[in-house]
């Protein structure tokens, strides 16, 4: 089992603006912080980005409860369990009792998919490093606050590194053309999970708040 790097601050003397009942990371805010420039936006999607974040998370796809998607599962802070086997890598993921599969068959990513949250998924071996092609996304969000775009052309390539036991490393690339310039890439960070077990989360367990939610415009 992993969970996300969680790299927001939070001092309780500063009043404790920043600090939650779960570990969020930064990236689940912004996935570009750390890019020097910044991400090269094309300019629909600078415009929509920048309207997002003012109007905060009030229309993300998790705060209507659906799902998170790729690549932005890896800045959630709910766990993900992975199981692996010889032809077939699956990700449970805890939000929403969710999952992905990543098929290390040798078969090709489809040529025109039924876009999904998770899209297709195909991965090989490069040393010690799991590359895992994905194609076939939905038009959704990458991260929370900054609301910066993915669409269905993107082409997303992850590369998961186990540093050591307790540590793994994925560099994440997305070439979308449509929303952006030009290829771009950051690197998440998620830690184990120890002495411990997914439990059941489904956000619309006794939810209340749709209700009082402003409508999308």
């Amino acid at each position: 089992m992993w969970e996300a790097e969680n790299t927001l601050p939070c001092d309780p003397k500063d009043g404790g603006d920043n600090c939650t009942d779960i570990p969020i990371g930064i990236k689940l805010l912004d996935i570009a912080t750390g890019l020097k420039d910044g991400l090269p936006y094309q300019p629909w999607a600078a415009a929509l980005a920048k309207k997002r974040s003012a109007e905060m998370e009030g229309d993300s796809p998790t705060t209507h409860c659906l799902p998170a998607g790729v690549p932005r599962m890896h800045t959630q802070p709910e766990f993900k369990k992975y199981v692996q086997l010889p032809v077939l890598l699956v990700i449970m993921i805890e939000y929403n009792a969710t999952y992905r599969q990543i098929f290390l068959d040798g078969r090709p990513l489809p040529a025109d998919p039924q876009p999904s949250w998770n899209g297709y998924s195909t991965g090989h071996w490069e040393g010690d490093a799991l590359v895992v092609e994905t194609n076939g996304l939905r038009d959704m969000w990458l991260d929370l606050a900054a609301g910066n775009p993915i669409t269905e052309a993107a082409k997303v390539t992850e590369r998961f590194r186990r540093l050591n036991y307790g540590n793994m490393e994925i560099e994440l690339t997305v070439d979308d053309p449509k929303a952006y310039t030009k290829p771009w890439t950051v690197k998440l960070n998620q830690y184990i999970v120890l002495n411990t077990e997914m439990l059941d989360y489904h956000c619309l367990e006794n939810e209340k708040d749709a209700a009082h939610m402003p409508k999308a415009k």
